[in-house]
Protein backbone atom coordinates (compact mmCIF):
# COMPACT_ATOMS: atom_id res chain seq x y z
CA UNK A 1 0.00 0.00 0.00
CA UNK A 2 1.61 3.21 -0.96
CA UNK A 3 -0.69 5.58 0.82
CA UNK A 4 -1.94 6.46 3.92
CA UNK A 5 -5.54 5.99 4.92
CA UNK A 6 -6.99 9.46 5.79
CA UNK A 7 -9.08 9.72 8.63
CA UNK A 8 -12.56 11.88 8.85
CA UNK A 9 -10.84 14.78 9.90
CA UNK A 10 -7.57 14.10 7.31
CA UNK A 11 -10.48 14.37 4.71
CA UNK A 12 -12.14 17.43 6.05
CA UNK A 13 -9.24 19.85 7.09
CA UNK A 14 -5.99 18.68 5.46
CA UNK A 15 -3.99 20.50 2.54
CA UNK A 16 -3.78 19.44 -1.01
CA UNK A 17 -6.54 18.80 -3.86
CA UNK A 18 -9.72 17.50 -2.58
CA UNK A 19 -12.24 15.04 -3.95
CA UNK A 20 -15.92 14.92 -4.09
CA UNK A 21 -18.52 12.03 -5.30
CA UNK A 22 -21.92 12.93 -5.10
CA UNK A 23 -24.98 10.39 -5.95
CA UNK A 24 -28.28 10.93 -6.98
CA UNK A 25 -31.57 9.31 -5.95
CA UNK A 26 -33.77 7.17 -7.82
CA UNK A 27 -34.88 4.13 -5.70
CA UNK A 28 -34.11 1.00 -6.25
CA UNK A 29 -31.91 2.38 -9.99
CA UNK A 30 -29.33 3.16 -7.09
CA UNK A 31 -27.97 0.14 -8.25
CA UNK A 32 -27.13 1.47 -11.81
CA UNK A 33 -25.00 3.74 -9.86
CA UNK A 34 -23.12 0.66 -8.03
CA UNK A 35 -22.41 -0.33 -11.41
CA UNK A 36 -20.74 2.33 -12.28
CA UNK A 37 -19.15 2.86 -9.03
CA UNK A 38 -17.56 -0.24 -9.29
CA UNK A 39 -15.75 0.45 -12.49
CA UNK A 40 -14.70 3.44 -10.58
CA UNK A 41 -13.19 1.45 -7.79
CA UNK A 42 -11.68 -0.84 -9.90
CA UNK A 43 -9.87 2.16 -11.70
CA UNK A 44 -8.31 3.61 -8.45
CA UNK A 45 -8.15 0.36 -6.58
CA UNK A 46 -5.24 -0.49 -9.91
CA UNK A 47 -4.03 3.49 -9.17
CA UNK A 48 -3.05 2.52 -5.75
CA UNK A 49 -1.58 -0.70 -5.71
CA UNK A 50 -4.04 -3.03 -6.45
CA UNK A 51 -4.56 -3.48 -2.84
CA UNK A 52 -7.81 -5.70 -2.11
CA UNK A 53 -8.64 -3.34 0.91
CA UNK A 54 -8.95 -0.01 -0.83
CA UNK A 55 -12.08 1.51 -0.42
CA UNK A 56 -13.78 4.60 -1.99
CA UNK A 57 -13.88 6.55 1.46
CA UNK A 58 -10.00 6.49 1.62
CA UNK A 59 -10.19 8.33 -1.90
CA UNK A 60 -12.82 10.23 -1.44
CA UNK A 61 -12.92 13.67 0.92
CA UNK A 62 -16.47 14.38 0.84
CA UNK A 63 -19.28 11.57 -0.29
CA UNK A 64 -22.76 12.95 -0.94
CA UNK A 65 -26.28 11.68 -1.32
CA UNK A 66 -29.48 12.15 -2.06
CA UNK A 67 -32.03 9.21 -1.26
CA UNK A 68 -31.31 6.27 -2.53
CA UNK A 69 -27.78 7.97 -3.32
CA UNK A 70 -27.60 8.67 0.69
CA UNK A 71 -28.17 4.66 1.56
CA UNK A 72 -24.81 4.07 -0.53
CA UNK A 73 -22.73 7.25 0.26
CA UNK A 74 -23.55 6.41 4.09
CA UNK A 75 -22.08 3.04 3.02
CA UNK A 76 -19.85 3.96 1.26
CA UNK A 77 -18.10 6.55 4.12
CA UNK A 78 -17.87 3.77 7.14
CA UNK A 79 -15.77 1.40 4.96
CA UNK A 80 -18.02 -0.78 2.91
CA UNK A 81 -16.69 -1.95 -0.80
CA UNK A 82 -18.91 -1.74 -3.74
CA UNK A 83 -19.84 -5.34 -3.56
CA UNK A 84 -20.31 -4.87 -0.53
CA UNK A 85 -23.59 -2.51 -0.71
CA UNK A 86 -24.48 -4.04 -3.71
CA UNK A 87 -25.49 -7.17 -1.70
CA UNK A 88 -27.11 -4.54 0.40
CA UNK A 89 -29.05 -3.29 -2.47
CA UNK A 90 -30.46 -6.92 -3.34
CA UNK A 91 -31.42 -7.50 0.17
CA UNK A 92 -33.50 -3.80 -0.02
CA UNK A 93 -35.21 -4.53 -2.67
CA UNK A 94 -36.50 -8.54 -1.80
CA UNK A 95 -37.99 -6.81 1.53
CA UNK A 96 -38.68 -3.45 1.59
CA UNK A 97 -40.68 -3.17 -1.98
CA UNK A 98 -42.84 -5.47 -1.20
CA UNK A 99 -46.40 -4.70 -2.77
CA UNK A 100 -49.63 -4.78 -0.94
CA UNK A 101 -52.95 -4.33 -2.24
CA UNK A 102 -53.75 -1.67 0.80
CA UNK A 103 -51.28 -0.25 0.15
CA UNK A 104 -51.87 2.33 -3.27
CA UNK A 105 -50.15 5.35 -2.06
CA UNK A 106 -53.12 7.24 -2.48
CA UNK A 107 -54.20 7.56 1.86
CA UNK A 108 -51.22 5.96 3.22
CA UNK A 109 -47.52 5.03 1.67
CA UNK A 110 -47.46 2.33 -0.74
CA UNK A 111 -44.40 0.42 1.17
CA UNK A 112 -44.28 -0.15 4.91
CA UNK A 113 -41.27 1.46 6.18
CA UNK A 114 -40.81 -1.02 8.94
CA UNK A 115 -38.37 -3.38 6.09
CA UNK A 116 -36.13 -0.21 5.41
CA UNK A 117 -35.63 1.13 8.80
CA UNK A 118 -34.48 -2.13 10.09
CA UNK A 119 -31.92 -3.04 7.38
CA UNK A 120 -30.79 0.49 7.69
CA UNK A 121 -30.29 0.05 11.86
CA UNK A 122 -28.66 -3.26 10.76
CA UNK A 123 -25.78 -1.22 8.29
CA UNK A 124 -25.43 1.71 10.27
CA UNK A 125 -26.34 0.40 13.90
CA UNK A 126 -25.01 -2.16 16.99
CA UNK A 127 -25.46 -4.97 14.32
CA UNK A 128 -22.61 -3.51 12.51
CA UNK A 129 -20.99 -1.47 15.30
CA UNK A 130 -21.01 -1.74 19.53
CA UNK A 131 -23.56 0.96 19.06
CA UNK A 132 -25.86 3.60 16.62
CA UNK A 133 -23.33 5.49 14.76
CA UNK A 134 -24.47 9.37 15.09
CA UNK A 135 -23.74 11.87 12.22
CA UNK A 136 -20.48 13.07 14.43
CA UNK A 137 -19.23 9.30 14.96
CA UNK A 138 -15.36 9.46 13.96
CA UNK A 139 -16.30 5.77 12.13
CA UNK A 140 -17.64 7.30 9.60
CA UNK A 141 -14.30 7.50 7.66
CA UNK A 142 -14.68 10.50 5.15
CA UNK A 143 -16.64 13.91 4.67
CA UNK A 144 -20.58 12.68 4.48
CA UNK A 145 -23.41 14.83 3.96
CA UNK A 146 -27.07 13.47 3.06
CA UNK A 147 -29.29 16.33 1.37
CA UNK A 148 -33.19 15.87 3.08
CA UNK A 149 -36.08 17.83 2.61
CA UNK A 150 -37.82 19.06 6.13
CA UNK A 151 -41.09 19.19 5.07
CA UNK A 152 -42.70 21.42 8.11
CA UNK A 153 -40.96 24.27 7.38
CA UNK A 154 -40.03 23.67 3.51
CA UNK A 155 -36.29 23.99 4.00
CA UNK A 156 -33.49 21.90 2.72
CA UNK A 157 -31.20 20.50 5.50
CA UNK A 158 -27.80 19.31 3.94
CA UNK A 159 -27.08 16.90 7.22
CA UNK A 160 -23.16 16.52 7.06
CA UNK A 161 -20.62 15.30 9.43
CA UNK A 162 -18.49 18.92 9.47
CA UNK A 163 -17.27 19.44 12.76
CA UNK A 164 -16.66 23.38 11.29
CA UNK A 165 -20.34 23.33 10.31
CA UNK A 166 -22.44 25.82 12.74
CA UNK A 167 -24.82 23.51 13.81
CA UNK A 168 -22.53 20.02 14.09
CA UNK A 169 -22.23 20.97 18.07
CA UNK A 170 -24.32 21.49 20.92
CA UNK A 171 -24.13 25.74 21.19
CA UNK A 172 -24.08 27.08 24.33
CA UNK A 173 -27.68 28.32 26.47
CA UNK A 174 -29.34 26.33 23.14
CA UNK A 175 -31.79 23.55 23.66
CA UNK A 176 -31.44 22.33 19.89
CA UNK A 177 -29.70 18.63 19.38
CA UNK A 178 -26.50 19.06 17.52
CA UNK A 179 -26.34 17.87 14.31
CA UNK A 180 -23.77 15.48 15.06
CA UNK A 181 -26.02 13.27 17.63
CA UNK A 182 -28.24 12.42 14.83
CA UNK A 183 -28.48 8.36 14.47
CA UNK A 184 -26.82 7.94 11.14
CA UNK A 185 -29.37 5.44 10.28
CA UNK A 186 -32.66 7.89 10.75
CA UNK A 187 -30.48 10.32 8.52
CA UNK A 188 -30.38 8.33 5.60
CA UNK A 189 -34.02 7.02 6.29
CA UNK A 190 -35.17 10.82 6.17
CA UNK A 191 -33.77 11.82 2.72
CA UNK A 192 -34.68 8.21 1.32
CA UNK A 193 -38.59 9.23 2.31
CA UNK A 194 -40.07 9.78 -1.09
CA UNK A 195 -43.70 10.96 -1.09
CA UNK A 196 -46.30 8.25 -1.68
CA UNK A 197 -43.35 5.60 -1.38
CA UNK A 198 -42.92 5.48 2.35
CA UNK A 199 -43.86 7.95 5.14
CA UNK A 200 -41.84 10.61 6.48
CA UNK A 201 -39.46 10.91 9.42
CA UNK A 202 -39.53 12.55 12.53
CA UNK A 203 -36.44 13.85 14.15
CA UNK A 204 -36.27 15.46 17.56
CA UNK A 205 -34.25 18.23 17.14
CA UNK A 206 -35.05 20.17 20.03
CA UNK A 207 -35.02 19.22 23.62
CA UNK A 208 -35.33 21.41 26.82
CA UNK A 209 -34.49 20.31 30.36
CA UNK A 210 -37.71 19.96 31.56
CA UNK A 211 -37.89 16.98 29.15
CA UNK A 212 -40.28 18.41 26.26
CA UNK A 213 -39.42 17.84 22.57
CA UNK A 214 -39.67 19.50 19.48
CA UNK A 215 -39.51 17.01 16.08
CA UNK A 216 -39.20 18.22 12.27
CA UNK A 217 -40.90 15.68 9.82
CA UNK A 218 -38.10 14.72 6.95
CA UNK A 219 -39.11 13.58 3.46
CA UNK A 220 -36.85 12.39 0.69
CA UNK A 221 -34.17 15.15 -0.71
CA UNK A 222 -35.04 14.71 -4.06
CA UNK A 223 -38.21 16.59 -3.84
CA UNK A 224 -35.53 19.59 -3.32
CA UNK A 225 -33.44 21.12 -6.21
CA UNK A 226 -30.74 18.62 -5.09
CA UNK A 227 -31.95 15.41 -5.97
CA UNK A 228 -28.48 15.44 -8.10
CA UNK A 229 -26.67 16.83 -4.92
CA UNK A 230 -23.39 18.16 -7.24
CA UNK A 231 -24.29 21.54 -6.50
CA UNK A 232 -25.40 21.03 -2.92
CA UNK A 233 -21.93 19.56 -2.27
CA UNK A 234 -19.95 22.38 -4.21
CA UNK A 235 -21.35 25.06 -1.75
CA UNK A 236 -21.43 22.63 0.93
CA UNK A 237 -17.35 22.09 0.69
CA UNK A 238 -16.51 25.80 -0.75
CA UNK A 239 -18.49 28.56 0.82
CA UNK A 240 -17.59 29.96 4.29
CA UNK A 241 -20.76 29.89 6.10
CA UNK A 242 -19.92 25.57 6.20
CA UNK A 243 -16.76 26.24 7.54
CA UNK A 244 -14.55 24.06 5.25
CA UNK A 245 -13.55 26.71 2.64
CA UNK A 246 -12.00 24.23 0.27
CA UNK A 247 -10.12 25.48 -2.36
CA UNK A 248 -11.40 26.66 -6.11
CA UNK A 249 -9.65 25.33 -9.43
CA UNK A 250 -9.42 22.36 -11.67
CA UNK A 251 -6.33 21.46 -10.04
CA UNK A 252 -7.40 21.70 -6.71
CA UNK A 253 -10.93 20.62 -6.32
CA UNK A 254 -12.34 17.37 -8.74
CA UNK A 255 -16.24 16.64 -7.97
CA UNK A 256 -17.14 12.85 -9.36
CA UNK A 257 -21.22 12.52 -10.28
CA UNK A 258 -23.23 9.34 -10.63
CA UNK A 259 -26.46 9.00 -11.47
CA UNK A 260 -29.61 6.59 -11.72
CA UNK A 261 -30.47 6.71 -15.53
CA UNK A 262 -32.87 9.56 -16.61
CA UNK A 263 -36.35 8.02 -17.51
CA UNK A 264 -38.01 10.56 -20.55
CA UNK A 265 -41.25 12.05 -19.45
CA UNK A 266 -44.21 10.74 -20.96
CA UNK A 267 -46.79 12.34 -23.72
CA UNK A 268 -50.20 11.39 -22.06
CA UNK A 269 -51.16 13.15 -19.44
CA UNK A 270 -54.04 11.70 -18.64
CA UNK A 271 -55.50 9.71 -15.59
CA UNK A 272 -56.73 10.47 -11.88
CA UNK A 273 -55.99 13.93 -10.47
CA UNK A 274 -53.16 12.54 -8.23
CA UNK A 275 -51.24 10.45 -11.10
CA UNK A 276 -51.33 14.20 -13.28
CA UNK A 277 -50.23 16.05 -9.69
CA UNK A 278 -47.20 13.50 -9.22
CA UNK A 279 -46.40 13.72 -13.13
CA UNK A 280 -46.18 17.61 -12.58
CA UNK A 281 -43.57 16.83 -9.69
CA UNK A 282 -41.41 14.66 -11.64
CA UNK A 283 -41.15 17.15 -13.98
CA UNK A 284 -40.45 19.84 -11.83
CA UNK A 285 -37.78 17.62 -10.52
CA UNK A 286 -36.37 16.76 -13.74
CA UNK A 287 -36.38 20.32 -14.63
CA UNK A 288 -34.01 20.69 -11.03
CA UNK A 289 -31.75 18.33 -12.80
CA UNK A 290 -30.87 20.27 -15.69
CA UNK A 291 -30.85 23.23 -13.92
CA UNK A 292 -28.09 21.42 -11.40
CA UNK A 293 -26.22 19.94 -14.51
CA UNK A 294 -26.84 23.45 -15.87
CA UNK A 295 -25.09 25.71 -13.27
CA UNK A 296 -22.09 22.78 -12.79
CA UNK A 297 -21.33 22.75 -16.13
CA UNK A 298 -21.46 26.35 -16.63
CA UNK A 299 -18.76 26.51 -13.36
CA UNK A 300 -16.26 24.03 -14.44
CA UNK A 301 -13.81 21.75 -16.51
CA UNK A 302 -15.85 18.93 -17.38
CA UNK A 303 -14.95 15.95 -20.35
CA UNK A 304 -17.86 14.36 -19.62
CA UNK A 305 -20.19 17.48 -20.63
CA UNK A 306 -23.43 16.76 -22.21
CA UNK A 307 -25.89 18.58 -24.36
CA UNK A 308 -28.22 20.77 -22.01
CA UNK A 309 -30.32 21.42 -25.07
CA UNK A 310 -30.11 22.15 -29.17
CA UNK A 311 -30.04 25.72 -27.99
CA UNK A 312 -26.99 26.20 -25.67
CA UNK A 313 -25.36 22.82 -26.35
CA UNK A 314 -22.80 21.52 -23.73
CA UNK A 315 -21.83 25.33 -22.32
CA UNK A 316 -18.04 24.26 -23.60
CA UNK A 317 -18.01 27.97 -24.67
CA UNK A 318 -20.02 29.64 -22.00
CA UNK A 319 -18.06 29.45 -18.75
CA UNK A 320 -19.66 31.39 -15.76
CA UNK A 321 -16.41 33.56 -14.61
CA UNK A 322 -12.72 33.67 -15.63
CA UNK A 323 -11.39 30.63 -14.57
CA UNK A 324 -13.15 27.12 -13.98
CA UNK A 325 -14.00 26.53 -10.43
CA UNK A 326 -13.25 22.55 -10.02
CA UNK A 327 -12.78 19.70 -12.50
CA UNK A 328 -16.26 18.07 -12.72
CA UNK A 329 -17.26 14.11 -14.40
CA UNK A 330 -20.69 13.07 -14.58
CA UNK A 331 -21.76 9.67 -15.44
CA UNK A 332 -25.60 8.67 -16.26
CA UNK A 333 -27.71 7.67 -19.15
CA UNK A 334 -31.10 8.65 -20.60
CA UNK A 335 -33.54 5.67 -20.44
CA UNK A 336 -34.54 5.74 -23.76
CA UNK A 337 -34.12 3.00 -26.88
CA UNK A 338 -31.82 5.03 -28.51
CA UNK A 339 -29.30 5.24 -26.01
CA UNK A 340 -29.59 1.95 -24.22
CA UNK A 341 -29.56 -0.24 -27.17
CA UNK A 342 -25.88 -0.27 -27.94
CA UNK A 343 -25.71 -0.86 -24.43
CA UNK A 344 -28.25 -3.51 -23.92
CA UNK A 345 -28.96 -5.62 -27.25
CA UNK A 346 -32.83 -6.35 -28.25
CA UNK A 347 -34.35 -3.90 -25.08
CA UNK A 348 -38.10 -4.17 -25.27
CA UNK A 349 -40.50 -1.08 -24.74
CA UNK A 350 -41.92 -3.04 -22.03
CA UNK A 351 -38.57 -3.73 -20.45
CA UNK A 352 -37.77 0.13 -20.91
CA UNK A 353 -40.83 0.90 -19.54
CA UNK A 354 -40.06 -1.87 -15.98
CA UNK A 355 -36.33 -0.35 -16.02
CA UNK A 356 -37.49 3.14 -15.62
CA UNK A 357 -39.55 2.82 -12.31
CA UNK A 358 -37.74 3.48 -8.71
CA UNK A 359 -39.58 0.32 -7.01
CA UNK A 360 -39.43 -2.79 -9.22
CA UNK A 361 -36.89 -5.16 -8.06
CA UNK A 362 -37.45 -7.17 -10.89
CA UNK A 363 -34.98 -5.21 -12.95
CA UNK A 364 -31.83 -5.00 -10.40
CA UNK A 365 -29.81 -7.50 -12.47
CA UNK A 366 -30.75 -5.44 -15.28
CA UNK A 367 -30.02 -2.32 -14.17
CA UNK A 368 -26.74 -3.20 -12.78
CA UNK A 369 -25.96 -4.87 -15.99
CA UNK A 370 -26.16 -1.36 -17.38
CA UNK A 371 -24.38 1.02 -14.58
CA UNK A 372 -21.87 -1.64 -15.78
CA UNK A 373 -21.96 -1.16 -18.94
CA UNK A 374 -21.93 2.53 -18.90
CA UNK A 375 -19.04 2.28 -16.43
CA UNK A 376 -16.83 -0.06 -19.14
CA UNK A 377 -17.69 2.99 -21.81
CA UNK A 378 -17.62 5.95 -19.90
CA UNK A 379 -15.35 5.88 -16.75
CA UNK A 380 -11.45 6.61 -18.38
CA UNK A 381 -7.95 6.38 -16.24
CA UNK A 382 -7.66 10.06 -17.76
CA UNK A 383 -10.83 11.38 -16.07
CA UNK A 384 -8.40 11.18 -12.92
CA UNK A 385 -5.30 12.64 -12.66
CA UNK A 386 -2.07 11.51 -10.74
CA UNK A 387 -2.37 15.18 -9.55
CA UNK A 388 -5.37 13.49 -7.33
CA UNK A 389 -3.84 10.71 -6.01
CA UNK A 390 -3.24 9.77 -2.50
CA UNK A 391 0.50 10.06 -1.01
CA UNK A 392 2.09 8.65 1.85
Amino acid sequence: MSYLVPTRDDHLFSAGPKRILCLDGGGIRGIFSLGVLERIEALLRERHGGDPGFRLCYYFDLIAGTSTGSIIAAALAVGMSVAEIKNLYQRLGSQVFQKSWFRQGLTQARYDKAALEANLREVFGAASFDQDLTLGDPRIRTGLLVVTKRLDTGSVWPLGNNPADRYFKLRPGSSTIANSEYPLWQVVRASSAAPTFFDPEDIVIQATADGRTTSGLFVDGGVSPYNNPSLQAFLYATLSGHGLKWAKGVDKLQLVSVGTGRPQPGADSSGLPVDVALKSLKGLMDDCGTLVETMMQLISASPTAVKIDRVIGDLSADLLGVEPQLSYLRYDVKLTQEALLPLIPDLGDQELEQLCKMDNPAMMNLLLQLGQAVGATSVQAAHFPASFDLTD
